[in-house]
């Protein structure tokens, strides 16, 4: 008489493909660069008053994936926020870098250059506008 049940291959072989199968359609592909369908600003988009940007330092917009910059007073930059060393969003703006602590990689809030390998490429600049006080994707 044959055991109706399934065999231990037999579930764990469906296991593994239903997971698999999940977590390619939920997340997408991790090697694009963030190009994928992760939510991504919009031009126009209020990010921030620019008093919320400390001089010398950064914020993380992490669900526009920019980070925004204020290297002297006044003047503010916005970049990529993903690392391009292994696509890690960056973790935080600190001294005068923007630090992705996935491996360590540092760029300057000025031009977005590598300050600290591993990483070899600079952070993309992202275009802003700040009109009124308020920075918005341009």
């Amino acid at each position: 008489m044959t055991d109706p049940r399934p065999t231990r291959r037999t579930v764990l072989l469906t296991a593994g493909a239903a997971a698999l199968a999940v977590g390619c359609s939920e997340y997408g592909d991790n090697n694009d660069s963030g190009s994928g369908s992760s939510p991504k600003a919009s031009a126009g988009q209020e990010l921030a008053k620019a008093s919320d940007i400390p001089v010398g330092g950064g914020k993380i917009f992490a669900a526009e994936q920019v980070v925004v910059t204020q290297p002297q007073e006044g003047e503010f930059k916005a970049f990529s926020n993903i690392c391009t060393h292994q696509d890690c969003p960056v973790a935080n703006v600190t001294d005068g870098t923007i630090n992705c602590t996935c491996h360590g990689s540092k760029f300057s809030i000025t031009d977005g250059a590598v300050e600290h390998p591993p990483a070899t490429r600079a952070l993309p600049e992202k275009k802003i506008t700040v009109q009124g006080g308020s920075i918005t994707l341009a």
